[in-house]
């Protein structure tokens, strides 16, 4: 019932929303003789802001039409090299011959699928593209998935990163950004049992809670605060029937916003305050500095409720990766047994997300990698967005995983 009101109550803002959005082009035009009044800029910011709080964030544009490489500019092609019900992987084709693309390392990277779309990443794309050949794991909005494709779990994630790698390999990398890590780790290992012929040369593991018992955050008190059966009962819903993944069970993506607006409400209501004060004094650069953001953050997508609670219970109560105690389809995940893998552990040192020592802990887990074929690095000052997009990611640690990446 919870989707249906909001579902309703988005109906009934559609309107504001698009009658804000005309009233403030109506005092910022410059055909516009509102736009000269004097109270215009002021009528023009609150029309925006209303607009922005009352408006549907659909999913962001990847915008990377193009890349620098060695002092050119590369054209960028996206295209779908793999689709699965639950997610595409995304190619971004660099317009450059056969030989040189492929003389650059092949790298998967595999995105969260924890409320936001994979273009979270989009930096992160960015800074890699000039020399890596990038394959991105595109999920999809579980609401857009029909039922008959059938349910997705956190096993299922696994399998899903092993076709991907298999379809990649030979001499393929894996980079996984933050709630990725564990299932990357746990396909990886499972591979490495098997002797599959196709396992990667390396992993990059980037603030994940590989063990959610070192340095708990928020995150991390929450899940284990509140009995599991909470979890199921307050969080997951059902997509309603204007959806093709009506019927499905899943935790919305609009209770995920608002759990992220929850963990820093003050932060947020200032953030929108100073939009308003840019738009008066007419700071355009702030202005769509605040757009771009709020942009992305905003445009949510639901998760299938059995990998969310999949999640809960196996990574953040039972901590089955580090106790030794998960099992996918009757085989148990055994990290030690990797050992033709390099690894490469990054953690930003005030990570609010995934502690400090949450990631490093795939070090002592993969103990069958020789002390040689693993680093680790801790981001001084770092919180957890910074690890993978902004300045230091582009001028510290993209460099970092590149050199990693080749002497790999």
């Amino acid at each position: 019932m919870l989707y249906q009101l909001h579902e309703m109550h988005r109906a009934m803002m559609s309107p504001l929303a698009a009658f804000t959005d005309v009233g403030s082009k109506l005092f910022t035009h410059a055909v516009s003789p509102f736009a000269y009044s004097p109270m215009a800029r002021q009528l023009a910011a609150g029309y925006e802001l209303v607009h922005r709080l009352g408006k549907k964030f659909e999913k962001p544009a990847w915008q990377l039409p193009t890349t620098e490489i060695n002092g050119q500019a590369v054209a960028i092609s996206e295209e779908v090299s793999l689709s699965l019900p639950f997610c595409n992987l995304v190619h971004f084709k660099r317009d450059l011959p056969d030989k040189v693309r492929q003389a650059d390392p092949k790298l998967l990277l595999v995105a969260p699928m924890s409320g936001h779309h994979a273009t979270l990443l989009r930096d992160t794309v960015r800074a890699l593209l000039p020399n890596h050949e990038v394959y991105i794991t595109d999920w999809i909005d579980a609401r857009m998935v029909p039922l008959s494709a059938g349910t997705f779990g956190l096993n299922d994630y696994v399998r899903y990163v092993q076709q991907f790698v298999r379809h990649l390999a030979p001499d393929l990398h894996v980079m996984s950004v933050c709630q990725p890590t564990v299932p990357v780790l746990a396909a990886i290992s499972l591979m490495a049992s098997a002797k599959d012929p196709c396992l990667p040369r390396s992993m990059t593991m980037m603030g994940g809670p590989i063990d959610p018992r070192c340095s708990p955050t928020q995150v991390n008190r929450l899940a284990t605060n509140k009995p599991f059966n909470w979890f199921e009962e307050k969080l997951i819903h059902t997509v309603p029937s204007q959806y093709p993944g009506a019927g499905r069970r899943v935790y919305p993506g609009f209770l995920q916003h608002a759990g992220f607006i929850s963990m820093n409400p003050d932060r947020h209501l200032k953030a929108h305050y100073d939009f308003y004060l840019d738009l008066m004094r007419g700071d355009d650069d702030d202005a769509q500095a605040h757009r771009r953001f709020y942009d992305e953050y905003n445009a949510v997508l639901d998760m299938s409720a059995d990998f969310y609670l999949d999640t809960i219970k196996m990574v953040f109560q039972d901590f089955d990766l580090p106790n030794g105690t998960w099992v996918v389809d009757g085989q148990l995940v055994k990290p030690a047994d990797i050992k033709n893998v390099a690894l490469f552990t990054i953690e930003g040192e005030l990570d609010d997300i995934s502690g400090e020592g949450q990631t490093r802990a795939a070090q002592d887990l993969c103990s069958g990698i020789p002390a040689k074929r693993k680093q680790h690095y801790t981001a001084p000052e770092c919180g957890h967005y910074g690890i993978f997009s902004g300045r230091r990611w582009r001028t510290t640690i993209c460099p970092k995983i590149a050199e990693f990446i080749r002497q790999a």
